[in-house]
């Protein structure tokens, strides 16, 4: 879910084409979920092999990454959730029962008949179990594209990763990010350029929206640390927030007093009993890792076909689309490297 900053949020707005040559570590999870909630049949199942198995982010992650590395040569690191920090347990049982809710309303209106309602609310019964993310890290290994474990919050690894230089940004829908200091975050790196709103069971069309740290942070004159103080008194995965204030209103406080302990008392003692140095201390200092690689390797083809088509009924066609994306990329790279070294030379 992460911290809603979008009513104070300082972006701007990019076509695909602007992010030519850009690196991104990827929150992984949260790009499988996306294909898991929209890549589903009409009554809201999601798309499954004759063994059971569930394929819909397969399919989503196969097409959309190929093109994004084909199409517009933009290079893709993914990044998966380790253990979740233990003060996100509670956020993570709230998800769960927002799930088993979502089931029940999607049954019932199944019954009904009503597949619109049943489609808005399949979109929010999805959980992505341990088999489907290995599936998914052996399908973008077969590929060639690099992944990387984090030991706990992706988006603190794919922040630690940005803010040494080792990719030009993150990617994620949410801001979380930009609390755990990734220099750029960007939303949105999607092709179809719509998302789904259960809540009204319509869509909304989407581009691409870059959100610079500094850039944000000199906009609201306060600081990064305060920035977290701002997510606390708001909400985050780790805490609860405050009732009654909003973004705008946090941002107020916090340009006012600068951090949580210089609030008035009233204000103070509300947040002292959920423990806002933890919070603090979760995102100025979160557990992860310098042990992984960015290269590309090789397209397995082979591999990839058994895999996709054997294993998981993919029709031939739509693999060898990707197939060919992945194979003309390599081919593009080792072209790019040979003229590199003869100019060397």
């Amino acid at each position: 879910m992460g911290v809603n900053l979008t009513p104070i949020m300082v972006k701007r707005i990019l076509k695909l084409e602007d992010l030519r040559g850009k690196t991104f570590a990827v929150d992984a999870n949260n790009y499988l979920y996306q294909f898991l909630s929209l890549v589903r049949m009409p009554d809201g199942t999601p798309l499954h092999d004759s063994h059971g198995n569930i394929t819909s982010h397969l399919a989503g992650f196969m097409f959309r990454s190929t093109r994004l590395i084909h199409d517009y040569d933009i290079s893709l690191v993914f990044v998966f959730d380790g253990e979740p920090p233990p003060l996100k347990q509670n956020e993570i049982m709230k998800r769960r029962k927002a799930r088993e809710k979502a089931t029940v309303e999607w049954e019932k209106a199944l019954k009904k008949g009503d597949y619109a309602t049943a489609f808005s609310k399949a979109v929010m019964t999805s959980r992505l179990t341990q088999p489907m993310i290995a599936d998914a890290k052996h399908l973008i290994r077969i590929l060639g594209i690099p992944f990387v474990q984090a030991p706990s919050e992706a988006e603190a690894q794919c922040a630690h990763m940005a803010a040494k230089g080792e990719v030009w940004g993150t990617s994620s829908k949410d801001y979380d990010s930009l609390l755990f200091g990734t220099p750029r975050l960007l939303r949105y790196l999607t092709i179809s350029g719509r998302e789904f709103l259960p809540s009204k069971g319509v869509s909304r069309p989407l581009k691409p929206e870059l959100i610079e740290l500094d850039r944000c942070l000199a906009y609201w004159n306060i600081s990064r640390e305060s920035l977290i103080d701002l997510a606390i008194l708001i909400g985050t995965d780790f805490n609860a927030g405050l009732k009654g204030i909003g973004p705008k209103k946090a941002l107020i406080l916090i340009q006012k007093y600068g951090r949580i302990e210089n609030l008035p008392p009233g204000f103070r003692s509300k947040i002292e009993t959920q423990k806002y140095e933890e919070v603090r201390k979760s995102f100025l200092r979160p557990a992860v890792t310098d042990s992984y690689a960015l290269e590309y390797g090789e397209l397995e083809e082979d591999e990839l076909y058994d895999f996709l088509c054997n294993q998981r009924d993919f029709s031939k066609e739509r693999v060898a689309t990707a197939a060919r994306r992945m194979k003309e990329f390599y081919a593009t790279k080792r072209q790019a490297k040979l003229k590199r070294w003869f100019t060397s030379s």
